[in-house]
């Protein structure tokens, strides 16, 4: 039975870096005091913010050094304990740091009410002509879109105080997912006992034996629904939290809340939503074309996963994908290459699974460390794309960090997914071009519609869901393990149709999903993938200006909204053209896979 290593044990070559973030305890503490200092200094700005130009700057300034130390420790301890969530020592930085973002929450909650008592007109003609505030303007314009929705004072203080209260719900299921979770043991391919963890999931669920994979899906799902009342408490609870928090502050909705500081209306969610209804007889065709390949009678939810193609599963050690990676990555330029490598010789990349490691893969970084990648790395095809995308967001934060000034160099969550899906894209593309045989093309052209298929169809699935339940409990209905679960369920059946069937256990996954308590986040990945799709294919075409438009892309941050970051750089959204592009281009590749099939 394959063994899991403990943390102690992984080589620390293929470990990250944290060095460089926090040397040891002693450190920590040092700098966690500082911080604490920092704060107080911050508070004597206290009614006098808007004295003058002078003051604001000053304010933004001492801002901003304080943001700079505080994000350094927070992320060395939560990157720390991502390694390992069962130790308590780790655990103990990050219950400091979540002290210190309550105390930051209570002591600059005057912050806002003292910006809003004064009107925005007020403030521009304040810094009318000062450049020095040229770098702080579109922060100002976004803070003040918040002036119907900022509350007096004593109120803000309040919600402070409360701050450390949030956010329970998803700490909650981040153990249960992470550190609890217990899938048991499966037999592999080979007879071999195997425990199926987070980590392994997506190798067994993608086996070309039917079996393996079914009872991958078994054994996952059943702990899930054996979970459902608990992990029901935990997601409404996060749901209430979303509404409660949106009427505090007279949103209209909770989705409002949260597009509102992209600048993104409320329509414009609902319409991705309507143009993924209206393509998804493509998706069905698909798979129906699938089903056909396997050879089965019925196409259950296990089998989606697994490639059409005739080629026995392949294994894609690390040093492999990293060439992969490297050659797939040309038409970005030399350049980006350049900067790419440094990842791997200054260990940017935890690589390899371990007990205890936070499942999944990641990115994060601060103004004044490197992007850091978590992975699980585990030999599969997967994992170098995986490993791609995280690259992908890691390059992002890198050029974002390198052109702009720390008050815009935190690209939105909006943007995030655009880079990382854009390296995707063109790992594909090369895998499809380098193709030895007509079954390697099959399998690479059925990846890259599966791209399509989970990050457009079934993310605006996972959208949907969310919006659907945030509704009802903004119109008072009861949202009970059932409600959630059919909910859930009647959706799958709408979006894969009647060429899958819609396996019972599968009303259970909805509780697994991480982002669901980071609301309205998973559209943004439809969001990204339209847009990469846009960028990739010029950058393939050598189109004029394509790669100059992109690295701009790269290297503006927050400097702009979302939208219009990506008009200047050549892609308009506003109308979703980009989202139905997409999905017509995934019928172009249904129809490319059927021709090549019948051949």
């Amino acid at each position: 039975m394959e063994k899991e290593i403990k943390r102690s044990e992984v080589d620390v070559k293929n470990t990250w870096n944290l060095d460089v973030l926090v040397k040891d305890e002693a450190d920590f503490n040092e700098k966690l005091k500082r911080s604490y200092e920092l704060l107080e200094d911050l508070t004597k700005f206290q009614g006098h913010i808007l004295d003058s130009s002078d003051t604001l700057l000053d304010f933004y300034k001492k801002e901003e050094e304080y943001d700079r130390l505080s994000m350094i420790i927070y992320f060395w301890a939560h990157l720390n304990i991502d390694t390992d969530t069962t130790d308590t020592y780790k655990q103990t930085f990050v219950e400091k740091m979540d002290h210190l973002v309550a105390a930051q929450s209570e002591k600059l909650s005057f912050v806002l009410p003292e910006l809003m008592k004064v009107p925005y007109e007020k403030v521009l003609k304040m810094i009318e002509g000062k450049k020095e505030f040229d770098s702080y303007r579109h922060d100002l314009e976004v803070t003040y879109r918040a002036q119907n929705h900022t509350l007096s004072e004593k109120e803000e203080a309040l919600l402070g105080k409360l701050s450390g209260v949030f956010g329970n719900n998803q700490s909650a299921f981040v153990k249960l997912n992470n550190a609890d979770i217990d899938l048991g043991v499966i037999i592999d391919e080979d007879g071999n006992e195997v425990k199926l963890t987070n980590a392994t999931y997506s190798k067994y669920i993608e086996s070309k034996d039917r079996r393996v994979r079914e009872d991958a899906f078994n054994h996952m799902y059943t702990f899930w629904k054996n979970h459902k009342n608990t992990v029901a408490t935990l997601y409404k609870g996060q749901v209430k939290e979303n509404v409660v928090g949106a009427k505090i502050r007279k949103y209209q909705s909770a989705l409002e809340q949260s597009l509102s500081s992209d600048n993104i209306p409320t329509s414009f969610y609902k319409k991705m939503i309507d143009i993924v209804h209206q393509h998804l007889d493509p998706l069905y065709r698909y798979l129906e074309i699938k089903k056909k390949q396997l050879g089965l009678d019925e196409l259950h939810m296990y089998d989606l996963h697994v490639n059409i193609a005739d080629v026995e599963n392949k294994n894609y050690p690390f040093e492999e994908g990293k060439k992969i990676l490297f050659e797939a990555l040309k038409p970005l330029g030399e350049t980006y290459l350049n900067d790419l490598n440094e990842a791997f010789r200054d260990r940017w990349i935890d690589i390899y699974p371990n007990k205890g490691k936070r499942s999944g893969a990641y990115q994060g970084s601060c103004y004044d460390s490197n992007p850091y990648v978590l992975l699980n790395y585990n030999d599969t095809l997967y994992s170098v794309s995986t490993m791609g995308h995280e690259l992908g967001h890691a390059m992002h934060s890198y050029y974002s960090k390198k052109y702009q000034p720390y008050i815009s160099h935190d690209y939105p969550t909006i943007l995030a997914e655009i880079a990382s899906t854009v390296n995707e894209v063109l790992i594909n593309d090369y895998l499809v071009k380098n193709a030895s045989t007509k079954e390697e093309k099959i399998m690479y052209l059925t990846d890259f519609l599966d791209t399509i298929r989970t990050t457009i169809y079934r993310q605006m699935m996972f959208a949907e869901f969310e919006m659907m339940i945030h509704e009802k409990e903004e119109a008072n209905e009861a949202i009970t393990e059932k409600v959630l679960s059919d909910t859930y369920y009647e959706l799958n059946q709408l979006y894969y149709g009647k060429s899958v069937v819609s396996d019972d256990l599968i009303r259970y996954e909805w509780e697994r999903i991480p982002h669901f308590y980071t609301s309205f986040y998973v559209y943004k990945y439809a969001t990204g993938l339209s847009a990469a799709l846009a960028f990739a294919k010029d950058i393939l075409e050598e189109k004029e200006g394509a790669l100059d438009n992109y690295l701009t892309f790269l290297s503006s941050g927050s400097k702009a909204d979302p939208f219009d970051i990506l008009k200047e750089c050549g892609l308009d959204m506003e109308q979703g053209a980009p989202v139905v592009d997409a999905l017509e281009l995934f019928q172009e590749k249904v129809e490319a896979l059927e021709k090549i099939l019948n051949e």
